[in-house]
Parts: C-alpha cells; structure tokens; sequence
C-alpha cells in the first residue's frame, strides 16, 4: 500500500548538521536541499547558532536578504579568507575608475575632433581629460518634445563659446554656483 503522506527532502541546513528537518524549520526556506554549499559556507564562516540568533533577530520579511547577503559574504571568504568581498568590490572599484579615465579621455578626443572639424582655435580646445559638466551640457542642447518641428534635439544659442576651459578637477566646478571657479 502506498502512503499517502508526501515526503520532503530535509533542507540543507539540517542534512548538513544532521538532524531532524521539522515543518517549522527556520532554514529550510532559504536553504533548500538542492544547495548544499550554500549552508556549508555560511556555516563554516558564521556557525549555526549565529545565523539562528541572526535571523531571529531580523523581521520576517527581511529574511531573504540576510540569508543571501550571507551567503555572498560566505563564499567570498572562501575564496579570498583575508578580504571576502571587500576585495572584490576594491576590485571592481579599480575597474570603474580605469574605465572611468578611458572614458574620458575618449570625451576629451572627441571634443578635440569636433574641434578640428570646426577650425576653431587651438586656444579654445579643452586641456584636460574631464568630461564635460553635465549642466553645461544641458544648457548646450535641449529636448524639445512638442512643436510641428518633430521634436528631437535642438542645438540652443548659449553665453558662452564652446568648447570652453574644462576644469581641472572635480573641486574645480561648482555646480549650485554656476560654473568654474
């Protein structure tokens, strides 16, 4: 005879630690029987009992995210024991920060072409690699999203000549002031 109780896999958590899964088990939501490595991490890295007292200690709702946050910080200890994740987000911040500077540089050759393209003066080209203030570049082009012209982008007469100096650095322009200092 068949039974008609369903059987439920333990979940990570209590197959790890061997022991009896109960159906109020606070594990087995966020550690499931198909990610075994995933306790195995956050328990080699925190212990149990901590992510017990953890995860009593956040609402309900905020459970998930505790659980996943974990898990990241975990397994980044695994693979890096000394940084964990901070020296992946120094990492990624190395990455941003050369990526920023080929992004400006190539903002800076643009604007020397547009330059060029134009035969303006050689004293009016920008000096720096610095991109070009975004209000600045607001006021220089305008969205025009009514009219029986289309709409699109339409170049605006400004103040100033363009290409202007570019600032040296970013404590060089002051946004709420209006421009370069």
């Amino acid at each position: 005879m068949a039974s008609s109780t369903s059987y439920n896999p333990p979940c990570a958590a209590c197959k790890f630690l061997r022991r009896k899964c109960l159906p109020g088990c606070m594990f087995a939501p966020y550690f499931p029987p198909e990610e075994p490595q995933k306790f195995a991490n956050v328990h080699k890295i925190f212990g149990a009992s901590n992510v017990t007292k953890l995860l009593n200690e956040v609402l309900p709702h905020q459970r998930e995210d505790a659980v996943n946050s974990l898990a990241y910080e975990a397994e980044a200890r695994v693979r890096d024991p000394v940084y964990g994740c901070v020296g992946a987000i120094a990492f990624l911040q190395k990455k941003v920060g050369r990526l920023q500077k080929e992004l400006d540089a190539a903002n800076a050759d643009l604007i020397r072409l547009t330059c060029s393209e134009n035969n303006l003066p050689a004293t009016l080209q920008p000096r720096t690699a610095t991109p070009i203030p975004r209000q600045v570049e607001y006021n220089r082009l305008r969205i025009n999203g009514s009219g029986g012209n289309g709409g699109g982008l339409h170049r605006i007469q400004t103040s100033f000549p363009y290409p202007f100096p570019l600032p040296r650095n970013d404590s060089d322009y002051n946004p709420h002031g209006g421009g370069i200092n």
